[in-house]
């Protein structure tokens, strides 16, 4: 896909920070509109031909967390979530609430510009991608981000959805956290490997045991999902 074919929504209170990124974006040939409040950015956000939100965190109206909790409700176009809070937790949050990156401010231009390719890059869908996995009694789409366990819809993040699609289409194989970082999350979270022990501790948990398959932790190296039998 082209930049020019590109449309991306820019969230952020601070009218110098909307200026720049539209100079930068718009010089990439990406086509840019902007938005000051949060309460704006969810209508904005319901765009069909929107293909990325970069979204601050801190906002009149409504702040970022609440605005990605509304675009997600609806949504799966890729977000980069920008603020000037830089700690773990903030950036688990918002990976967690289904942000595919993170940026700290003040930031590089040219850093958010690799990013925003980085993220569209990973957004993009080939033709023969598998969408949606089955093992056993377990259906995992990202067509429509959803998870059925048994029949019964699973309610879960969209990072939790993603990593078992991960690992659904990956069975049988060590992989290092690194390694799952760089597959599910894209880039290697400022080098904190702990938001994966994280995340796979709470599908064993919302999931339970299976007589079709387990995550295995494969000691001083990463995880495996194990396919036990067929259904």
């Amino acid at each position: 896909m082209e930049n020019s074919k590109i449309k991306v929504l820019v969230v952020d209170d601070d009218t110098r920070i909307l200026q720049i990124l539209r100079l930068y974006l718009t010089k990439e040939g990406y086509e840019v509109v902007t938005c000051e409040r949060g309460d704006d950015a969810i209508d904005m956000a319901l765009d069909s031909e929107l293909g990325l939100v970069i979204l601050d965190i801190m906002l009149p109206g409504l702040d970022g967390w609440e605005v990605l909790e509304n675009i997600r409700r609806t949504s799966s176009v890729p977000v980069i979530m920008l603020t000037a809070k830089g700690d773990i937790t903030d950036r688990v949050q918002g990976l967690d609430c289904g942000a595919d990156d993170y940026i700290v401010k003040p930031f590089e231009p040219k850093e958010l510009l690799a990013r925003v390719k980085a993220v569209l890059r990973r957004s993009s869908v080939s033709p023969d991608e598998i969408r949606t996995v089955k093992i056993g009694d377990l259906s995992v789409s990202l067509d429509n981000y959803t998870v059925t366990l048994g029949g019964k819809k699973q309610e879960m993040p969209p990072k939790e959805i993603e990593l078992l699609h991960f690992f659904a289409t990956h069975p049988n194989r060590v992989y290092t956290r690194e390694q799952i970082l760089s597959n599910v999350w894209g880039f290697g979270f400022y080098g904190d490997s702990r938001t994966v022990d994280v995340h796979i501790k709470r599908l064993r948990d919302r999931l339970g045991e299976s007589p079709y398959w387990d995550i295995e932790t494969i000691w001083g190296v990463g995880y495996r999902l194990n396919i036990r039998k067929e259904q």
